[in-house]
């Protein structure tokens, strides 16, 4: 199989993944650097499409998160996603490497545990946490830079702190989470094609950007029909078997 071939399934299963529930990056990231690309930065250039076709499929679901409007959200989630490709693009590119394995396994945790040690606390306090708005936005920035800087994971982390925060239920969260990622990616995005290497490559970037639009856009429709265990089963094991190989390989 061509590499340019591999890149473009790639992007395929990146987009549905992060429609379906998140967790593109743990395969776009391995097959940009399999390609030789510097691949965190491409990654996101890449997934912004596919990101706003699966925002564009639940348009009309949009709604406010708790108290807050949607207008602010994204505005959290634009300023965020820029300072954390800032970040990024600041540091020697060793500290992301080094950094990348952890980051995985972080997430793959939070995937695994996260929601029930949470719900866990939920019930000791006798309900659930209900955060204000100052406390959601203070949140959705803290995580729209991970997303800018790394992005693993960022989805089924705003999911998380919505459902447990709030109360709001994760499959009515996902067209918000969806919408949101997007405003992360589309920042970062805009910094990165100015500040960083990512048109280098554009045979592979096209290619995993390419299948990224077609996999987000078929992904968000295909989300309201797949059971939600099974959503989670796919990106969990996505996400463990790319944290496996980041360690070995690191």
């Amino acid at each position: 199989m061509s590499e340019t071939l591999w890149v473009l399934l790639a992007g395929v299963a990146a987009g549905a993944l992060n429609a379906l529930g998140g967790g593109g990056t743990f395969v776009a990231l391995p097959a940009l650097v399999a390609a030789g690309v510097t691949a965190n930065a491409s990654a996101t250039v890449a997934l912004v499409p596919g990101s706003v076709a699966g925002a564009w499929v639940y348009r009309r679901e949009l709604g406010p998160v708790g108290a807050v409007s949607t207008r602010a959200l994204t505005g959290v989630s634009l300023l965020g996603g820029g300072l954390g490709a800032g970040l990024l693009l600041g540091l020697p590119a060793a500290s992301f490497e080094a950094a990348v394995p952890w980051l995985l396994a972080f997430a793959t945790v939070l995937l695994a545990c996260g929601r029930r040690v949470l719900d866990g606390l939920s019930r000791g306090s006798g309900g659930p946490v209900v955060l204000g708005p100052r406390a959601v936005l203070a949140a959705q920035f803290a995580l729209a830079v991970y997303g800018g800087y790394f992005g693993g994971a960022v989805g089924i982390m705003m999911l998380a702190l919505w459902s447990v925060g709030l109360g709001l239920d994760a499959a009515a969260g996902n067209p918000m989470r969806i919408a949101q990622v997007a405003a992360v990616y589309l920042s970062a995005t805009a910094l990165f094609l100015v500040a960083s290497d990512a048109l280098d490559t554009p045979l592979i970037l096209g290619a995993l950007l390419t299948g990224a639009v077609a996999g987000g856009f078929g992904g968000a429709h295909l989300a309201r029909r797949l059971p939600a265990r099974l959503l989670r089963g796919i990106v969990l094991t996505t996400a463990v078997t790319m944290t496996v190989l980041y360690f070995v390989r690191g």
